[in-house]
């Protein structure tokens, strides 16, 4: 079973930055499209980031200019760095994988990004 570990949340205010990390323990994690959602109270899971395998991204409008996913498939590792963070950021944020190979996908357990004003 592929886990993905996140890292990297906690309390910012307005206008700072955090930096997430989604380490996998999967083998072929290079072959895997990675991307990050997120979930505020009362609201929808969405999708904030999201990266190929070939390295090609695309982001949610909300966060288009502020955030930056990337990988490092040497360490297995997925990043979002995040900068002039809002208060509407506030949110539990997921790492997701999807491995074509198989067809499966993984979640993290989430973190806590909380923004004050």
């Amino acid at each position: 079973q592929v886990q993905l570990v996140e890292s990297g949340g906690g309390l910012v205010q307005a206008g700072g930055s955090l930096r997430l990390s989604c380490a996998g323990s999967d083998r072929i994690f290079s072959q895997n499209h990675m991307a990050w959602f997120r979930q505020a109270p009362g609201k929808q899971r969405e999708l904030v980031a999201r990266i190929t395998s070939g390295g090609s991204t695309n982001y949610a409008d909300s966060v288009k200019g502020r955030f930056t996913i990337s990988r490092d498939n040497a360490k297995n590792t997925v990043y979002l760095q995040m900068n002039s963070l809002k208060p509407e950021d506030t949110a539990v944020y997921y790492c997701h994988g999807f491995a074509p190979l198989t067809g499966n996908n993984y979640w993290g357990q989430g973190i806590q990004v909380t923004v004050s004003s």
